[in-house]
């Protein structure tokens, strides 16, 4: 019986989580009520499993912030053929961000911090291996390619909301940061 109510409350806890992406996109304004009724529970529900507004956005920051790890993880950044990983890993990353824009948007402490340092070494080492396949040319600085590589990323989220295929969108950022610091 304690199993199945943790797993009600982890699924309750996800559903205001993700009412809260939806309505806080919509309107960063926005109540716990409101995010309460966007989640089908009581607003005591909400406060029941988050103290105040800015837990519950913390606790939005961490969340996106495990999807994104999960979501590069997935792409085997350390395994797969490095051209292979950057592909899946930029399709699955603007894949979280268009879903978790709002928390993907906060600064994220604490265990977000740690999480989003874990993404920032796997890239890190992808980028690595993508210099030592060919695909980066040797003298590319690494942190300077990673970090315009998050930009293309921020920005095909920004200006892809109009529809555009997450591969079509992912190809497109692969290919321009290719041609820039490419063999």
């Amino acid at each position: 019986m304690t199993r199945a109510m943790r797993a009600d409350s982890e699924r309750t806890v996800q559903v205001i989580l993700e009412a809260a992406e939806r309505v806080l996109r919509a309107d960063p304004a926005a109540s716990m009520a409101q995010i309460a009724e966007a989640a089908g529970v009581a607003r005591t529900t909400v406060h029941r499993r988050f103290a105040s507004r800015e837990a519950l956005v913390e606790a939005m920051a961490v969340w996106a912030a495990e999807q994104f790890r999960d979501a590069v993880a997935a792409a085997r950044p350390d395994s797969a053929p490095p051209l292979v990983a950057l592909h899946q890993v930029t399709v699955n990353v603007l894949r979280v961000k268009a879903d978790w824009g709002f928390a993907m948007s906060r600064t994220a402490v604490g265990e977000g911090e740690c999480i989003h340092e874990e993404v920032r070494q796997a890239c890190v080492r992808l980028f690595q291996r993508a210099k030592d396949s060919g695909a980066l040319r040797s003298d590319v600085d690494g942190e300077w390619a990673r970090r315009v590589y998050y930009a293309l990323i921020h920005e095909a989220v920004e200006v892809g909301q109009g529809g555009d295929d997450v591969d079509e969108l992912a190809a497109r950022v692969v290919d321009t940061l290719l041609t820039g610091v490419g063999a």
